[in-house]
């Protein structure tokens, strides 16, 4: 693990990485090891490729060894409008992973430019939420969806966005939501539908690795 101002992050490099960046957020009760294996599966058919996974800055209340980067109101239900900008947590996990992600050029010596930046279901909200403001090569969001009206994103970038059909937590309308709103901002999305739960099958797999090999 290594710390990257104020957030402890896991640093994947396979030989003959060239110069890009993949940045993958884990979601709510999981931590950066959980998203390790999709690096790892998406190196396989993709260039190799750097990645940094960061953990979010929150315990989460359950589940040992769990991570949030905010928490959900008590049985709180995807369907129902809730006001996330109301939460301190939120707005803290926010201003860490934007400074974070800024500092990564310096550290790095990969622009943000050439930099990848994904999340599974609350790690792509907190994806949705921030890279908007970042000048990225593309985003990734995995069984997400977003906590408001999506920043208008400062400049184009491609965008793919994978949900589950069966998916018992995030309902497949949240994603959709989500396709029009970046639609509605001229952004290019590639839209897929899996039939799997709350979850990144293999199928979904094989289509971020094309993904990420077209960039």
């Amino acid at each position: 693990m290594v710390e990257q101002l104020g957030l402890d992050a896991i640093a994947i490099t396979p030989e003959g990485a060239g110069e890009r960046l993949i940045v993958l957020l884990h979601g709510w009760g999981a931590n950066a090891q959980d998203v390790a294996g999709l690096i790892n599966a998406i190196n396989m058919v993709s260039s190799p490729t750097r990645a940094l996974l960061p953990d979010a800055p929150f315990a989460h209340p359950m589940v040992p060894g769990g991570l949030a980067w905010y928490s959900f109101p008590a049985n709180y239900d995807f369907r129902k409008a809730h006001d996330f900008e109301a939460q301190a947590d939120l707005r803290e996990s926010r201003q860490r992973l934007l400074y974070w992600m800024r500092s990564l050029a310096e550290k790095t010596g990969i622009p943000l430019e050439k930099t990848i930046m994904g999340g599974f279901s609350q790690g792509g909200a907190m994806t949705l939420d921030i890279a908007p403001q970042l000048p990225l090569a593309a985003m990734l969001i995995l069984s997400s969806y977003s906590h408001a009206p999506i920043p208008t994103c400062i400049t184009p970038r491609p965008i793919l966005l994978m949900h589950g059909r069966q998916d018992p937590v995030v309902p497949i309308a949240r994603a959709l939501e989500t396709k029009s709103q970046l639609e509605n901002q001229g952004l290019a999305v590639t839209y897929h539908e899996f039939d799997m739960g709350h979850e990144v099958s293999i199928d979904a797999l094989r289509v971020a690795s094309r993904f990420c090999l077209s960039l």
